[in-house]
């Protein structure tokens, strides 16, 4: 058992960009310590998810992942629990995966379902889940996010339900209904993250574990304002940060959203870095958006 259990898992929880140099895009140390530390000394959030699509987790090798999570363990020290991503397309990649991250301090594994062309049977879905759960010590919940391998609101609750392991799911969907049915049909017998980067605060209002959205590296200390906010009823204040974050969203989301996301964390001077080829850059206008939005959020200035 690592230093934190799975019930600690709750709250703001960030999935971290990976910052890669420009040129040769190896992962730049430097800069993700840089970043952990924010995030803990000054978004004060509740636990760091790396590896995941946000940190462009499927563009890395098995030792860059192990890397990852032990540079973001040993930076934490102790501090906030750590979810470790594995996206790759075989349950033996997985497995692979899961072996090299046994020994370091990680409160669970973000799992997704395999991401390629052609969707699993329910039957080998499960099967796939319970493999991963069986070889490893630590525990996965599924991150239910690829649109061609999408898992039922029934199938995930009988993966939880049955399979000793998993313990929930990070539903990531366009609209509440998914994350409202998984709540329901669950009734408590499974952790369940809300990815509604849309849609933070009603998500919020129906009362997930924790939340695990690509929206949250760009701004922490709003995000957890929201959640505070929320959880103490206070939905005038909620409603207000709202609208300082679907701004956000709008001016980041696209298949160049993890790009647009270290965007922002450049214009905050935070970290500067690149993705990994060949995902596109931001554009001039994505810039200026991502711009003004983050100005009206009074995230920076304005000039």
């Amino acid at each position: 058992m690592g230093t934190f259990s799975p019930e600690s898992l709750t709250g703001i929880l960030p999935p971290m960009v990976t910052p890669f140099r420009e040129g040769d895009e190896e992962i730049d140390e430097q800069a993700l310590r840089q970043e952990i530390r924010y995030m803990v000394d000054e978004g004060k959030v509740h636990g760091l998810v790396v590896g995941g699509s946000t940190g462009e987790g499927q563009t890395l090798t098995t030792d860059e992942l192990r890397q990852l999570v032990g540079v973001t363990v040993d930076e934490v020290a102790g501090r906030l629990p750590v979810i470790a991503g594995i996206i790759v397309d075989s349950t033996r990649q997985a497995v692979e995966r899961v072996k090299a991250l046994s020994d370091l301090d990680v409160a669970a594994l973000q799992v997704t379902p395999v991401h390629y062309l052609w969707r699993p049977s329910d039957e080998m879905m499960q099967r796939h889940f319970a493999t991963i759960a069986d070889a490893s010590s630590i525990p996965l919940f599924i991150y239910n996010v690829v649109p061609w391998s999408y898992l039922s609101p029934q199938l995930l609750t009988k993966i939880i339900v049955e399979v000793d392991g998993v313990m929930g799911v990070k539903q990531s969907a366009a609209d509440l209904r998914s994350l409202a049915d998984v709540l329901l049909l669950l009734d408590g017998r499974g952790m369940v993250f809300s990815a509604m980067d849309a849609l933070l605060y009603p998500s919020f209002v129906l009362k997930p574990t924790g939340v695990i959205a690509g929206i949250l590296p760009t701004a922490p200390k709003l995000c957890v304002r929201l959640w505070d906010a929320v959880e103490r009823g206070d939905h005038v204040t909620a409603l207000d940060l709202h609208e300082k974050l679907l701004p956000i969203w709008r001016a980041i989301e696209g298949d160049n959203m993890c790009g647009n996301i270290k965007t922002t964390l450049d214009l905050q001077n935070r970290a500067h870095s690149v993705c990994r080829s060949p995902m596109t850059p931001t554009s001039a206008t994505q810039k200026a958006a991502i711009r003004d939005a983050l100005v009206n959020a009074e995230l920076i200035a304005g000039s």
